[in-house]
């Protein structure tokens, strides 16, 4: 099964593979699921691996062996949960009122209460007060379909359950089953950029990660591990999961700008002038209205690699609805699914994580595709694909018994950080001859300049 996963993915792309070159060892169930999370990982990181390792063949005339554990890579879909501080409190979630709540129709509704903003406008339209008591019984007076509506309507982060087959036949569902599971497209013409001299398969690479939470910071995490110059960039005026940044920012810097000051857009559009990729998890249309959409970037800079990253896909009538994980769960039916006599999510955020690496993956693929043939490229991918091609892979017929520090004792590693020394997971992937390693420590959003190395 796992070999199945890395062909479905590799075909699509026209990445080498041979049984020489990559291994994956160990099947699902790991974690308590009958999805095969751990082996989808797995072959997304596998998929890295092979796009890497053509790279370094570009570069050097030689491919490298790509090994993946998918014990391991169904930890790192957990892997803010292993993170230690020695001197300080490591960062927590904190209370949250994301859950499922049953419906005056007999059905479910998922409310996330995403950020604050997002929270204090689902409270004002559920007229009730921030306990999971007072929003179950606001919910209980709505019909499932009717508040998701009035939810898409004022842009809030809400869905009702569906089963697989009910997503099936949803127009978005329709519209998405059209994309592949990572979009890869020449969108413009531009001279081949080789790859610049260095030790690593993606020296020399710059990428702009403007992208929050999980998905999209985990894709610049998997480039910097592989040598890319990743320089994250936040508004100041936005909130952030301090868990998940320091999860997600190992081997990147950090600086802030303000995108809706015009000095701060300036000094973007100056960056984006000397970068490679440009990454961003803002829902489909909000990036284009500040100026940096696809179009605009691409003119600015031919030969730019522009990755999008959102929950419902980009194309359909969802395109620009925000969602998060757990919505992505709830509305392809692995929620459903997954649960009993009521929804539950999979003890992961399994598309969450599995989409940043397959971010990456297209990323990767397009660099290689830029220095070969020239142009400009997009790549897309969105959570709910990515559950949909989780739900492909089939089930197993029993659930595992989880993580547990032995199985990640051999991937930990520590960091010297501004907040301490932190002990974590490392990369999962391995190479033959570029073991993929953070160079940079995880820091505070907003360290350094907003600048170039």
């Amino acid at each position: 099964m796992p070999a199945h996963a890395l062909r479905s993915l590799t075909s699509a792309l026209d990445l080498p593979e041979t049984n020489r070159k990559v291994e994956i060892v160990g099947r699902d169930p790991v974690l308590q699921t009958n999805f095969r999370v751990g082996e989808a990982a797995a072959a997304a990181l596998a998929a890295v691996g092979l796009a890497v390792s053509d790279i370094w063949k570009l570069r050097t005339g030689r491919a490298q062996h790509v090994r993946v554990e998918v014990p391991l890579a169904a930890a790192s879909l957990i892997s803010f949960t292993f993170q230690r501080l020695t001197k300080s409190p490591t960062p927590q979630r904190g209370p949250r009122l994301t859950d499922f709540f049953p419906t005056r129709d007999g059905r479910w509704f998922l409310v996330h209460q995403g950020f604050p903003k997002n929270r204090q406008s689902i409270l004002a339209l559920l007229s009730c007060e921030a306990t999971a008591e007072s929003i179950a019984q606001s919910v209980a007076g709505w019909d499932a379909q009717e508040l998701e509506d009035k939810f898409g309507e004022l842009g809030l982060c809400g869905a009702m359950v569906r089963t697989e087959e009910e997503w099936a036949g949803h127009d978005q569902a329709i519209a998405l089953a059209e994309q592949p599971v990572v979009d890869v497209t020449r969108v413009g013409d531009s001279d081949p950029e080789p790859f610049a001299e260095g030790d690593r398969p993606l020296s020399g690479v710059r990428m702009l990660d403007l992208t929050r939470v999980l998905a999209g910071p985990t894709c610049g995490r998997t480039l910097a591990a592989h040598g890319a110059d990743v320089l994250r960039i936040d508004s100041p005026e936005l909130p952030s999961i301090a868990a998940f940044v320091m999860d997600t920012g190992h081997g990147k810097r950090s600086a802030h700008l303000d995108l809706k000051t015009q000095e701060d857009a300036d000094q973007l559009r100056a960056l984006v002038r000397d970068a490679d990729v440009f990454a961003q998890g803002y829902r489909s249309g909000a990036i284009n209205r500040l100026g940096f959409g696809p179009e605009a970037l691409h003119e600015l800079r031919p030969g730019l690699i522009y990755t999008s990253i959102n929950c419902y896909g980009h194309t359909g009538p969802w395109q620009q609805r925000p969602g998060w994980e757990q919505l992505a769960q709830t509305v392809t039916g692995i929620a459903a699914e997954h649960g009993d006599e009521r929804p539950r999510l999979l003890p992961a955020a399994a598309t969450d994580y599995t989409t940043g690496y397959l971010a990456a993956l297209g990323t990767v693929v397009a660099l290689a595709r830029r220095a070969r043939e020239g142009g400009s490229y997009h790549v897309r991918v969105s959570l709910s694909r990515t559950g949909m091609w989780l739900q492909s892979l089939g089930r197993t017929t029993e659930r595992g018994a989880g993580v547990t520090e032995e199985i990640v004792a051999p991937a930990m590693t520590d960091s010297d950080t501004p907040h301490g020394k932190l002990y974590h997971l490392g990369p999962v992937l391995e190479l033959s001859e570029t073991q993929p390693r953070w160079e940079r420590p995880t820091v505070p959003i907003g360290t350094h300049e907003a600048e170039w190395a």
